[in-house]
């Protein structure tokens, strides 16, 4: 299996966001490979404890290493954790973090189906044990469901979005691997659209997992948990790595900060939400070096709220 080594991007930054009291109760919601869970514990004091989520079995396996007497996970999509957090029983909490998206080993492992540049199965799913493959959701979905998923969760224009749904319905039968979906999508994909050094396929990938990982709705869970979990004067540090996610955060900071959502955020349900959370300035993005170091860091935005 080919492997990569995960860079955590703005770790410096997301540990320092979350002010680490050496007595404190924190969890990490994405631990990935456990870069950020690392720092959390090396600030942490002999009572501190840090509780970490992912629902990634190779995420798991990793976790497992650990024996720090401090250090507690569980294996769960994060909108789960209120319910692992009682199983472990733990109790509010100082801190939370979220790191969102795919992570450079699930990226790199063909075997994933996440790479549009590396033969695999068309699986793309996080949790890899879950019955939805990437695969299935395209074998059932329709024209117009899927031409709005590549459209609002891959930011498409609608005719060129209408134009790749086509391609891939219509090759449905024949798409075997991600390198099979990659050709179809660059094939229907306007050339004038092409982008230097970006693959055709990227948004439209990026799309399809979102959708069958539910990835937005997850968010969505995620955050509303995490508000109720937080102690008064707890921090929830979020970092996302393009538009629709950060659009996501944005959306439910606004609400639960009791303020007028722009007119590019559409409203949800959240609206009616007392003022709760406390924005704090400035959205964090990477250095120029982390940057050139860790190029798939370019896109991140760090965000941080206080819980009132």
């Amino acid at each position: 299996m080919e492997t990569s080594e995960h860079i955590p991007v703005l770790l410096a930054e997301a540990v320092a966001a979350l002010e680490i009291a050496p007595n404190g109760r924190y969890l990490d919601a994405t631990f990935g490979r456990g870069g950020h869970s690392s720092e959390i514990l090396a600030q942490l004091g002999e009572s501190g404890q840090l509780y970490a989520l992912d629902r990634d079995q190779q995420a798991a396996a990793v976790a497992a290493q650990i024996t720090d007497p401090r250090f507690h996970f569980a294996r769960c999509a994060f909108s789960e954790m209120e319910t692992a957090f009682a199983a472990l029983g733990a109790e509010s909490l100082d801190g939370i973090l979220f790191d969102l998206g795919v992570s450079s080993p699930q990226l790199d492992d063909p075997s994933r189906g996440f790479s549009f540049a590396k033969e695999g199965p068309l699986d793309m799913r996080m949790d890899n044990e879950q019955n939805l493959t990437a695969q299935k959701w395209l074998k059932n979905v329709d024209e117009d469901t899927l031409t709005t998923v590549i459209r609002d969760y891959g930011g498409e224009p609608h005719t060129v979005a209408k134009r790749i749904a086509k391609a891939i319905l219509a090759a449905k039968n024949d798409l075997k691997s991600t390198l099979d979906l990659a050709s179809v999508v660059a094939q229907a994909r306007p050339k004038k659209l092409y982008k230097p050094h970006l693959h055709p396929a990227t948004q439209t990938f990026q799309a399809i997992r979102i959708a069958v990982n539910d990835e937005i709705g997850e968010i969505q869970r995620a955050l509303r948990a995490a508000t109720m979990m937080l102690k008064s004067g707890g921090i929830l540090v979020v970092i996302s790595f393009h538009g629709l996610e950060d659009a996501t955060v944005k959306r439910f900071v606004r609400s639960m900060e009791g303020e007028p959502l722009p007119a590019e955020i559409p409203a949800t349900n959240t609206t009616n939400i007392h003022q709760v959370l406390r924005l704090v300035p400035p959205v964090i993005k990477p250095s120029s070096a982390e940057i050139a170091q860790n190029p798939r860091s370019r896109s991140a935005k760090l965000r941080k709220a206080v819980k009132l």
